[in-house]
């Protein structure tokens, strides 16, 4: 492929090897191409979004090989928020510096933001109506089905053999029936993780990839950006001190205006905080995200009741971008229903903005402070110990959304009670939706069997939902 532009390599010596910084010739001109491409088609979670990328950046560009895309995926996943979305910020500064990190970066937001936005307004406006009751009938089985699937999928490639299946199951039971806090089942199998690497590193590897074969055709050639070469910028502490004051300033000094200006119990400050937080703790990805959210954000705050969390989620599955921007939604629906001195729709507006403002900038930070560290630590077998711990507890975190969906979206009424120190869903067996049962079942068989895209699936249940809701329940 002809070179696009007339950038020079500068090559060095780390560790006694010859490596180049720069040099791969990809303009930014490219890079905003390519990337507004990679966020128009991220659709269907972030298993399609990382999909989607390695398509583009590792098969077709060949921006960069197959073993270095796995590298930034396995730092993404160690990181607290969305990992596909980490992951674009990663290689964007990895080819450009910060300058393409944000450019990968918020154009990955950018679409799903404005989406949901619309959605939002439509679903806050016009929620009574039988029309979006009908249209979101459908949806909600088959996203669901969506769910299922991610386990079955996941928990192929991260449970290579009887501990990661273990660490999954006990990370199920842990947080299903026993409600321990997500991030200590994730530090707990981290520090599993460490320790398993040492003393048995054959076990504590990860299994499978998200896609691409090594020799074919496409990987005769050497990727664009040599895997001898090393990032733009290198670790240095002066580096990192400044990146952290930035970055923490941008995070934080909004949160911080709002709790003193409007008070810690307004709607506001709530989510300013709450998501603020929830960025610090939610690790394993968008799937174990939308666990802790959405559970906090129904059970704890009352913001939004199940079902109306599954409509969200089944808002941003239909749209491009991160599957977490959900958090838009959940964010734009709290503050419609509070808006205090504020008409509610500017209200719900402000509120989507403080919630999407503190879910993603700490994104970019984790990327730009870690990722200079991060490559000059490839091939650390203790970082894919720990890391093939966490993917296999995020299985079981996964799981426990899957039923929790399940029992909302099958029964029309769940109660939650406790025995001991054990949580128990009881759903009311008289609310049982077969309808809904059947839509789920079906779409599960079009994506796993028949392999519909998620998109198709969706659009034909929700057509499907609205037809039978016309029929029977309207």
């Amino acid at each position: 492929m002809p070179p696009a532009t007339g950038h020079t390599a500068r090559v060095e010596r780390v560790d006694g090897a010859d490596t180049q910084r720069g040099g791969h010739e990809i303009g930014l001109g490219e890079a905003l191409r390519v990337w507004a491409y990679v966020s128009l088609n991220s659709f269907g979670g972030p298993a399609g979004q990382i999909a989607v990328m390695h398509r583009v950046l590792v098969d077709s560009r060949r921006w960069i090989s197959e073993q270095r895309f796995l590298h930034a995926l396995n730092y993404c996943m160690l990181l607290p928020g969305p990992e596909a979305q980490q992951l674009s910020v990663y290689i964007g500064w990895l080819m450009h510096g910060v300058r393409g990190g944000l450019l990968a970066g918020l154009l990955f937001i950018l679409p799903g933001f404005l989406a949901i936005l619309a959605l939002s307004i439509l679903y806050a406006g016009f929620a009574g109506t039988a029309f979006v009751a009908a249209l979101f009938y459908g949806i909600k089985p088959a996203v669901m089905a969506v769910v299922a699937a991610a386990v079955i999928r996941v928990g192929r490639r991260a449970l290579a053999n009887r501990t990661m299946v273990a660490i999954a199951a006990i990370a199920f039971v842990a947080i299903f029936f026993f409600a321990v806090p997500f991030p200590v089942v994730v530090l707990l199998a981290a520090v599993t993780g460490l320790v398993g690497a040492r003393v048995a590193p054959g076990t504590f590897v990860l299994g499978g990839s998200h896609g691409g074969a090594h020799g074919t055709a496409e990987h005769e050639d050497r990727p664009r950006l040599h895997d001898h070469a090393v990032g733009p910028e290198r670790p240095a502490l002066r580096r990192s001190i400044g990146v952290l004051a930035v970055g923490l300033g941008l995070w934080l000094g909004p949160v911080v205006a709002v709790v003193a200006w409007l008070g810690p119990e307004h709607v506001f400050a709530q989510e300013a905080l709450f998501f603020s937080g929830a960025a610090v703790v939610t690790f394993g990805g968008a799937y174990a995200v939308l666990t802790f959210v959405g559970q906090q954000a129904v059970e704890v705050f009352g913001w939004l009741s199940p079902t109306e969390m599954l409509d969200g989620l089944a808002m941003a599955e239909t749209t491009p971008g991160p599957l977490i921007m959900v958090v838009e939604f959940v964010g734009f629906l709290a503050a419609f229903r509070a808006p205090g001195a504020l008409e509610p729709m500017a209200a719900a507006f402000l509120g989507a903005v403080i919630v999407t403002w503190v879910t993603f900038v700490p994104s970019f930070l984790w990327i730009f402070l870690g990722a200079p560290y991060v490559e000059s630590l490839r091939g650390q077998p203790l970082l894919t110990g720990a890391l093939s711990a966490i993917t296999a507890a995020v299985v079981g975190v996964i799981l426990n959304l899957a039923v929790w969906f399940a029992a909302h979206t099958l029964f029309g009424s769940v109660t939650e009670t406790y025995v001991g120190p054990l949580r128990l869903y009881v759903p009311d067996a008289a609310t049982f939706d077969p309808a809904a049962a059947v839509i789920a079942v079906l779409a599960f068989i079009a994506m796993s069997r028949l392999r519909w895209p998620i998109i198709a699936t969706l659009g034909v249940s929700a057509v499907a939902g609205a037809g039978w809701y016309a029929l029977v329940m309207a």
